[in-house]
């Protein structure tokens, strides 16, 4: 029971929300951008290319239909566009935290405390009487 306490504790203070919250935008981001990679930035590449690019591939072994074997190829288009969405999610990512610490006030740290005590001269100068005692 205990454990489940503090699991309700750590769940109320807004950690775990803010997790959710995070794992659901960050889901819905990741869609918009692999549209975006997809529908764009793929079309133009494959203009360069000459060929769709996600279908660029590097064939190990051809199909062969009569003795039904499968093709085996290296799908390095399909690759190559993951790269390109996990760059432009990480670029976004970088830029957003940099924007969120922007904003954040900067914490002026607070003055040194004036120490408790005597100053160092009425130290000095309660040596000096008690010196001149002697």
């Amino acid at each position: 029971m205990k454990m489940l306490k503090e699991f309700k504790e750590f769940a109320v203070k807004g950690n775990l929300v803010d997790i959710a919250v995070g794992f659901v935008m960050g889901a819905a981001f990741k869609q918009v951008v692999t549209s975006f990679t997809g529908g764009i930035i793929s079309p133009l590449v494959g203009l360069i290319f000459k060929a769709d690019f996600k279908d660029l591939k590097w064939i190990a072994r051809e199909k062969d239909v009569s003795n039904n074997i499968s093709e085996v190829a290296v799908l390095y288009g399909d690759f190559l566009t993951n790269i390109i969405d996990f760059i432009i999610v990480a670029f976004v990512m970088f830029v957003i935290i940099k924007a969120i610490n922007a904003m954040k006030k900067k914490e002026v740290p607070p003055a040194p405390a004036e120490p408790s005590g005597p100053s160092e001269t009425e130290l000095l100068i309660e040596i000096r009487d008690l010196l001149s005692k002697k």
